[in-house]
């Protein structure tokens, strides 16, 4: 059953994002809308009165209508595997073409397309409407490294956003081998920000510079009081070195200072809101520093909180970062 909620998922990385290296691999059929829209990383558009040499231009995956047994299924290949923990099937713009009901599956899988016997179930089948998100959570899933949207019989999805989080292999790294802990692909993912207007905070951790200033963490204009932040979880627990708070792109709206302070969260790590309330009080790690604009700030000279898993930013009053990068070593 889709859930009814304005923003779900909010503390989970979107695993199905092509900048991550996810390909959508096979398709049943995709004779009315390429597979590959399925997981456009923008926002699904209605264009009126556009045609192609196949029919009506639509901003998604479409199969034809089917004529025989069976339905059709979409095939996804995440480019980093990670533990799937929400779904949005999404229909915008599909009214009369949408498909009535759907299914999610998942694999684990070296292979592009996974033999059917590594298929198990993410979610069951469920009822879909027209033109409208579908929000299903997925619980007591394994970490995949596919995902597989199956539809009854045939139809349109504008987008499939899958939510998750990174699962690294951490017998890979040595032990005194200074890593960015807070790293996408090393299983890092921002929890909670006082606000996102004008960008996710997940853009914090993502591979590489920003490539323009919406891609990255920016606040409103903050009019009263206060300042904003927001609370990051590593991948795995450390002892941080060195931070790395790159403002490229933001000239006139980055934040006058920043600061962060850590902490080693042992009892309620799963409790998102415990350990948002709880973050103000956690010791310091830099102190309220300087911030200029379309640089990258590097701060070696941290406080000592020991092996940390959390870690909050603050920002004063306001503005936007591009990157976090927060190197230091694994603790045991």
């Amino acid at each position: 059953m889709a859930i009814d909620t304005e923003k779900p998922f909010e503390e989970w990385v979107r695993l199905e994002q092509p900048r991550l290296g996810t390909r959508v691999v096979a398709a049943s059929d995709e004779f009315f809308g390429a597979k590959e829209r399925l997981i456009d990383a923008h926002e699904p558009v209605f264009i009126p009165g556009q045609y192609d040499d196949h029919g009506k231009w639509m901003d998604g995956w479409e199969t034809r209508r089917r004529r025989t047994p069976g339905h059709d299924w979409c095939v996804v290949k995440l480019g980093l595997p990670g533990i799937v923990h929400g779904l949005d099937i999404d229909t915008r713009h599909f009214t009369g073409n949408y498909p009535p009901h759907a299914s999610i599956d998942g694999a684990v899988s070296d292979q592009d397309l996974p033999a059917e016997n590594e298929w198990r179930e993410l979610h069951s089948r469920i009822e879909l409407g027209p033109n409208a998100h579908h929000y299903l959570p997925v619980r007591q899933a394994p970490a995949v490294t596919h995902v597989r949207l199956n539809i009854f019989p045939d139809g349109g999805v504008a987008r499939l956003r899958i939510y998750g989080e990174i699962r690294p292999d951490w017998r890979r790294f040595a032990a005194d081998e200074a890593i960015d802990l807070f790293a996408l692909e090393h299983g890092g993912r921002a929890l909670r920000a006082s606000d996102e207007h004008f960008g996710s905070m997940h853009h914090l951790n993502l591979p590489g510079r920003g490539v323009n200033m919406g891609d990255g963490w920016e606040t409103a204009r903050r009019r009263g009081p206060g300042h904003d932040w927001v609370v990051l979880k590593l991948g795995h627990p450390g002892i941080l070195e060195q931070v790395e708070i790159d403002t490229a792109h933001f000239k006139g709206n980055y934040p006058d200072r920043a600061s962060l302070q850590a902490a080693l969260v042992t009892k309620g790590a799963h409790d998102t809101d415990r350990v948002v309330r709880e973050s103000h009080r956690w010791p310091l790690l830099l102190p309220e520093s300087k911030l200029g604009p379309d640089e990258i700030h590097v701060f070696s000279d941290l406080e000592k909180p020991g092996p940390v898993s959390h870690v909050r930013l603050s920002i004063y009053p306001d503005g936007g970062v591009s990157r976090l990068r927060l190197f230091g070593r694994l603790s045991k």
